[in-house]
């Protein structure tokens, strides 16, 4: 039946994409989030939905005429240079066919990138685009929240089958990532119902993230709920409700959720911790050997055998300090870049929308990148130790 279900939703996908391809971006958009076909339980979940999907897009958008050229912005070239030297860095990978087969996975990534740029091209667009995204992660974090409570939070949330973030700490990020989204998406909708459901979705969002048992997950969800309370009109509302929720949800985590937790403040008596630290060290110190190339893709299996459960460290290590640089600069530059809009879009009568997007959009970003430091939570504390510890040596 799941595998009927796909079918039908594949075909109307199609069938969208065919007759408006910026409808086909936002297909792409949720087989690559939600990652349906994973669901089923028979003959799809191994036939190139995918692909399938990917091959009408191209040629939907080769042939229309409403699409527009590649924006003229400095991260778009950045951007595609990074794409290169990834190359050059696979080239001369220690481990030339793991690194070529993450090397393709991220193309599978990378190229759809190019419907965004020429087909998401007005308001509206950009609108059912951040939409989508926000429902289509959504959608797995309400069906994992619910999951966490009835529960009472005993077991992990993980997140789609043979998605980037089907790990559950990689998971828990995305569905922090996607509150913001969802709260554009809410702000402009005139039906009280789903204004109510994408709302009341937040609070069991928060359930399944907390339930990923991820300890920068717990630190990255404080600062979320810190910025999203800071930049509220409804602060009476909100804050009343946090505490309450607070309150209510203490009582019913287990003690061992309580046990990891505790491990923030006691990383160097943590193994976990400490093994992290150590492929921190292993991987900051190839990067000064292998200043250029790094260890190419999945190179902790090469330089320490250990996940760098670090995405500074995994840039720096796998691909060295151009590329970092390269992908620093696109990262930060995207957060400044956005804090500039929504000062100048304050001034112009009319773009409030501008606003309330940039700002939603930057705290997704600054969000990511907290994540991406307090992975393993504690870990944060010590990051400094391993540069200093280098230099000592």
């Amino acid at each position: 039946m799941r595998d009927i279900v796909v079918l039908i939703f594949l075909t109307a996908c199609i069938i969208a994409a065919l007759k408006k391809p910026w409808w086909g971006a936002l297909s792409l958009a949720i087989f690559s989030y939600l990652n349906p076909h994973a669901y089923a339980w028979g003959f799809v979940r191994s036939l190139p939905v995918y692909y399938v999907l990917f091959l009408v897009v191209t040629v939907s958008t080769i042939a229309t005429r409403d699409k527009q050229p590649i924006p003229k912005d400095w991260r778009i070239p950045a951007f595609l240079f990074l794409w290169v030297y990834f190359i050059f860095t696979t080239t001369q990978a220690p481990l030339q066919d793991i690194a070529w087969t993450k090397f393709w996975f991220i193309c599978k990534i990378f190229i759809p990138f190019y419907f965004t740029w020429v087909l998401i091209n007005t308001r509206e667009k950009l609108y059912y685009l951040i939409s989508t995204i926000g429902a289509s992660i959504g959608v797995v974090a309400v069906k994992g929240g619910i999951f966490a409570i009835v529960t009472a939070f005993g077991h992990r949330v993980y997140g789609p089958p043979n998605t980037q973030f089907e790990d559950n700490n990689l998971f828990a990020v995305a569905m922090l990532m996607a509150i913001p989204l969802l709260l554009v998406w809410e702000k402009e909708l005139t039906k009280k119902w789903l204004k109510t459901g994408i709302l009341l979705s937040v609070p069991i969002i928060y359930a399944a993230s907390l339930s990923s048992w991820s300890r920068g997950a717990l630190l990255t969800m404080i600062a979320l709920t810190l910025i999203l309370i800071s930049n509220s009109k409804r602060k009476f509302m909100t804050i009343p409700i946090v505490i309450v929720g607070i309150i209510a949800v203490i009582p019913a985590m287990p003690e061992e959720w309580f046990g990891r937790m505790h491990t923030l403040e006691t990383y160097e008596e943590d193994l976990s911790a400490m093994s992290r630290i150590e492929a921190w060290t292993d991987g900051w110190n190839y990067a000064l050997s292998h200043p250029f190339t790094g260890a190419g893709f999945d190179g902790w299996i090469h330089v320490t055998m250990r996940d760098w459960h670090s995405s500074y460290i995994e840039m720096l290590a796998e691909h060295g300090f151009v590329a970092f640089g390269v992908w620093l600069s696109m990262v930060l530059g995207s957060v400044i870049s956005l804090t500039s809009l929504i000062r100048q879009a304050k001034r112009i009568e009319g773009m409030d929308w501008v606003v309330h997007y940039s700002s939603m959009v930057s705290r997704l970003v600054k969000n990511s990148r907290l994540f991406s430091l307090t992975r393993g939570s504690r870990d944060f504390f010590a990051l400094k130790s391993v540069i200093k510890s280098s230099f000592n040596g």
